[in-house]
């Protein structure tokens, strides 16, 4: 029987203070040195996935990460210049129980934060 796990995220603007619509994101599953991609996607209009990244099918406990596509996002909206400062933004963490993991990034051209959400 599944477990109620699950993964989502939200992805923040903070340049313009908006969701960040239309940011690509990976991913990958862990294993030591070894890795493997999972699933592929792009925020909605509110910065998030349309469905969880991780439903409960599929969930289980390990090692991930999400790569967002940054420069690519703010190149879109001009902002970042020819050589952008942050290209792509490396998510890792652990999925250790079987619950709701929400994984928001918070970025701009320069900076980025991110924590455990609920």
């Amino acid at each position: 029987m599944a477990g109620s796990g699950r993964l989502t995220t939200h992805v923040l603007d903070t340049m313009h203070g908006t969701p960040a619509a239309g940011m690509r994101f990976d991913l990958i599953h862990a294993h030591g040195d070894h890795t493997h991609h999972l699933k592929s996607g792009v925020t909605n209009a509110d910065g998030r996935s349309d469905e969880p990244l991780l439903d409960a099918a599929q969930f289980q406990p390990g090692t991930y990460e999400l790569v967002f596509a940054v420069a690519e996002y703010f190149g879109k909206l001009g902002v970042g210049g020819a050589t952008p400062f942050l290209d792509f933004v490396p998510i890792r963490f652990t999925l250790a129980e079987d619950a709701h993991y929400h994984v928001p990034l918070l970025v701009s051209p320069y900076a980025y934060s991110t924590y455990r959400g609920s």
